[in-house]
């Protein structure tokens, strides 16, 4: 392996753990965030952020991935001088774009509290959270100027202090702010974001200053120098930029979206404010964040199928493409199935276990469902972007968002199923996306689904696991119930049926011979580590 590819690997390792460490303390932040506010806060706090996302994805553009790029060429050419004029000309646009968009969010939050949210209380939070949208815009500049050198620890390190930041900020603000009001305290909550983004800044700053002056030493040395004009540069910055925009837009504007259809619907099927409110909260701040969790693991799957993939399409191996894409479908399948049925049996357990919220298990109830589509997508879409089509995905979920939209209208609107029909709709339109995403697998790689490994034995395993997960619970229940409080009895027998019902599956996955020592290799993470425990004790079976 070269220099320049082991600096890529090592690069790529480098992000997608300090992205799902991440993206993992942001999902533990929520629900932490969700005990302490409840229901009705965390709806408050929810508000902001499908608002907050969309216009973050604006205001930046995809200037940073273009920067990289064309920095990464620049340098590549020894043009160091004109690097260092495309990253100043994209950092005065960021800089700009971030600002404006920020002014206008201040501006316009009574109008967004009105016309999208319907709920006045919604400002709070929308105020605390414009001036993140400046401070994470500019420092999506500085990163860019680093992805550019192929220097990937500044933005691993640089997110990792955003995410504790924001994280102990808002928690400390809540606690703080309680007392006053509840939207003072969702709003101290969505403040936690310009307080990351601020501190992810300033060491990147500080970063920058020391990188700055080894560039500037090669530019100084450079001999020849034949500059672009500041419009052709600006002119290939969102020539590259444009698409990476569209694809980013895709989710935000479907969260967004949302944002604009459950809560107004809620009020039509007969829910007053502060009933909608608490049920939103308990849809988007408490379901969500749980459903998130097996997601995790299929995002890092897909991180680490992009190169896989990209490495056989360039070979031009395409039995190899068909190979990994099939492991991975299959590995995606067997591992989301029982997490979708065990959140779905312990649904109620589970959101009292964590929340305290026994009604918040409703929405979980119909949410867990999604985990299936929604790994099925992610892992799917790192196979698509592995082959050069990173549109695709976004478009898929275009048309997947759509259908959650108007299902959504509908559904939410009934007052039997409420946040449960915004919750189904969800369910309907991730599985409209991950559908076409397979369907385009299957055209471009020649994948075709086994029915054993795809349906079968995931059946089988997961009828299993049902039988153990209720009968451990159960049997805790009765057993020790006179001997506990109802919240320690719960935490026993959730946590007990949770891991007895991933030791039934996984020993029943092994004895069926479905999964092989080199699939669950593929795993991410705890792959290698599983794999080397099951070896020792000789359970894999040869197929």
């Amino acid at each position: 392996m070269s220099v320049s590819s082991t600096t890529f690997v090592k690069g790529a390792a480098i992000l997608a753990l300090t992205g799902l460490a991440a993206r993992g303390i942001g999902a533990i932040f929520r629900i932490v965030l969700a005990a302490i506010l409840g229901d009705e806060g965390i709806g408050l706090f929810m508000y902001a952020y499908p608002i907050y996302s969309t216009l973050l994805v604006v205001s930046t553009a995809g200037i940073p991935v273009a920067l990289s790029k064309i920095m990464a060429e620049k340098i590549a050419l020894h043009d160091y001088r004109e690097a260092l004029r495309v990253f100043k000309v994209a950092f005065l646009i960021l800089t700009l774009s971030g600002l404006t968009i920020t002014v206008l969010l201040v501006a316009g939050a009574e109008l967004f509290a009105g016309w999208i949210v319907r709920d006045a209380q919604a400002v709070y939070p929308l105020l605390a959270i414009s001036p993140a949208i400046f401070f994470v815009t500019i420092m999506a500049a500085l990163r860019g100027f680093f992805q550019g050198q192929q220097n990937m620890t500044p933005t691993a390190a640089s997110q990792m202090l955003e995410q504790l930041v924001r994280v102990a900020f808002s928690i400390a603000l809540v606690l703080l702010l309680m007392p006053v009001g509840l939207e003072y305290a969702a709003a101290g909550a969505s403040s936690g974001a310009a307080a990351g983004g601020l501190a992810g800044f300033i060491l990147l700053v500080i970063w920058y200053r020391g990188r700055r002056r080894s560039l500037y030493s090669l530019a100084l040395e450079q001999e020849t120098h034949h500059p672009a004009s500041a419009g052709s540069i600006i002119r290939r910055l969102f020539s590259l930029a444009i698409p990476v925009t569209v694809g980013g837009l895709v989710i935000p504007l479907v969260s967004l979206i949302d944002l604009a259809v459950v809560p107004r619907q809620l009020q039509a099927a007969g829910f007053d404010l502060e009933t909608g409110r608490a049920l939103y909260g308990q849809l988007t701040g408490m379901a969500g964040p749980v459903v998130y969790f097996p997601n995790v693991v299929a995002l890092a799957l897909s991180i680490s199928l992009v190169p896989a993939i990209s490495e056989a399409y360039t070979l031009g191996n395409d039995l190899l493409i068909r190979h990994r894409s099939a492991t991975a479908v299959k590995l995606t399948v067997l591992f989301s199935v029982p997490a979708a049925i065990g959140l779905f049996l312990l649904a109620e357990p589970v959101t009292i276990l964590l929340f305290d919220n026994a009604e918040a298990g409703y929405s979980l109830a119909y949410m867990s469902w999604s985990v299936i589509p929604l790994c099925l997508y992610v892992s799917t879409t790192g196979i698509l972007q592995g082959l050069g089509k990173p549109i695709l995905p976004a478009l898929n979920m275009f048309y997947g968002g759509v259908v959650k939209t108007i299902l959504a209208w509908f559904l939410t609107a009934v007052p039997a199923l409420n946040v449960g029909g915004a919750a189904l709709a969800t369910v309907i339109g991730l599985a409209v996306a991950a559908a076409l995403n397979l369907r385009h697998v299957a055209g471009y790689t020649g994948w075709r689904g086994n029915l054993r490994h795809l349906i079968l034995v995931p059946v089988m395993a997961v009828s299993a696991m049902s039988v153990f997960v209720i009968m451990f619970y159960n049997l805790i229940d009765r057993f020790a119930g006179p001997y506990l409080s109802p919240g320690m009895l719960n935490a026993m027998a959730t946590i007990t049926a949770i891991v007895i019902g991933i030791i039934a599956y996984s020993i029943f996955l092994l004895l069926s011979g479905s999964l092989s020592r080199e699939e669950l290799q593929m795993m991410p993470l705890v792959g290698k580590p599983l794999s080397d425990l099951i070896d020792r004790f000789r359970l894999f079976r040869v197929t």
